[in-house]
């Protein structure tokens, strides 16, 4: 009988390789957790990925509710993604590009209807 005693090499293991459209539900997930609160008329937010060995590069569309401090709002998306990937995919992500496509009114602070001068 033959046994296998030594171990084998790093080279000689193989590699895991994680597709790019789970690496987008991932940052998509993230994003819809980072925003919070979203309108009801707004739609999901939406992630594509490209990743080269083990970064990934990151674009996030996504509906906001307006008034907000929108800024702080994709600040909070960009660290969350950016959290979740690293955490879940085990990737580096140097860039986070955050796309406000819609700003929905909330109602709350809006200026009265009517015109305004």
């Amino acid at each position: 009988m033959t046994g296998v005693t030594g171990r084998v090499g790093a080279a000689g293991r193989g590699q895991t390789r994680i597709a790019d459209r789970v690496v987008a539900k991932i940052a998509a997930q993230a994003a819809k957790e980072a925003a919070g609160e979203r309108p009801e008329d707004a739609a999901a937010p939406r992630a594509t990925v490209t990743v080269h060995r083990d970064t990934a590069r990151v674009r996030v569309s996504l509906d906001l509710a307006y008034p907000c401090d929108i800024g702080r709002q994709c600040g909070s998306v960009r660290r969350r993604v950016t959290e979740r990937v690293k955490a879940l995919a085990g990737m580096e992500v140097p860039e986070v590009a955050v796309r406000v496509e819609r700003l929905h009114a909330s109602g709350k602070g809006t200026a009265p209807k009517g015109s305004i001068r």
